[in-house]
């Protein structure tokens, strides 16, 4: 009886040692980034509007010259606490400013903080992980033009277990894959392809219009599919081509919708979606119809 006992004692310990090496950041290194051009800040401008990155991160309500002061302080409520947005300008205290492009990359790809920590996933790396490396380092690029802004903004508001960061580990092994969720044939027009990334990765769209499971992972099953408002209040819509969605739609609709947030129907963007068309309308005309190009081509969901 000891000795099976010793035997179950030995066999928790090595299965707790292999979760613990398992659930730990697992970040790039040097050699992953070998090749990248230097980062162009004229392409991560594009970049940083696809990624709708100050509608995140500047100051609530900032417009203008205003949304490029990347102060943080947008809180994003959830059913498992509320998340904070970080100060990501390049101040070299209360920002990014003294991050390396590793550090960063590491961020956008891994989420994992220069310090080693798993980021909350609130921070929308599961999509990031989809971008390409070279992309990361142009958007890199662009954030250091940005106007330095002292201060940071309050921490997040958790409660425990998730407060322990080390569970995001199990969590990313379940639902960080920097593989495409649509798989497309070999035939696929170079429109297509560009949308599937700008909706995949920088644009992570599946973020709020894919519904999620009681782990807060992505139904892929369901991609796209909407679902309820990640805030609490309202839906957000299904944008799958299917009766329930945008299958009315043709591409040139979907597309003048980004540009000029009118319906087919003439009705108007609202709700959170009103920040996302905005920086859309900033994008060049061709990644607008690559979009929507896409959207034509993935499953339909009811």
């Amino acid at each position: 009886m000891r000795r099976a006992l010793l035997w179950l004692a030995t066999a928790v310990a090595a299965a707790g040692v292999v979760l613990w090496w398992a659930t730990g950041p697992q970040p790039l290194e040097e050699d992953d980034l070998s090749g990248l051009q230097p980062g162009d800040a004229a392409r991560g401008e594009r970049i940083f509007v696809a990624g709708g990155c100050a509608s995140c991160h500047a100051r609530p309500d900032a417009d203008g010259e205003a949304a490029l002061e990347l102060a943080g302080g947008r809180a994003l409520k959830s059913a498992f606490g509320t998340f904070v947005a970080p100060n990501i300008s390049p101040h070299p205290e209360d920002g990014i400013g003294d991050w390396s492009e590793l550090d960063f990359a590491n961020a956008m790809l891994r989420g994992i903080s220069p310090e080693g920590e798993h980021y909350y996933p609130a921070f929308p790396y599961t999509s990031y992980a989809r971008m390409e490396p070279q992309d990361v380092a142009d958007l890199f690029a662009y954030l250091r033009t940005l106007p330095p802004v002292e201060g940071r903004p309050e921490g997040h508001s958790l409660s425990f277990p998730f407060t322990l960061r080390r569970g995001i580990g199990l969590w990313k092994l379940l639902y960080l894959d920097p593989e495409p969720v649509v798989a497309l044939g070999e035939d696929a027009l170079p429109e297509v392809l560009r949308g599937r990334y700008l909706v995949e990765g920088p644009g992570h769209c599946g973020e709020c219009h894919t519904p999620r499971d009681w782990l807060g992972g992505p139904d892929l099953d369901r991609w796209l599919a909407g679902g309820p408002a990640p805030e609490g209040n309202g839906t957000v819509p299904n944008i799958t081509p299917s009766s329930e969605g945008i299958g009315s739609w043709s591409e040139g609709d979907i597309a003048y919708f980004l540009e000029s947030g009118f319906t087919p129907d003439f009705d108007s963007v609202g709700g959170a979606m009103v920040a996302v068309q905005k920086n859309m309308a900033h994008l060049p005309a061709e990644d607008r119809e690559a979009i929507a190009a896409y959207l034509k081509v993935v499953e339909e969901v009811e």
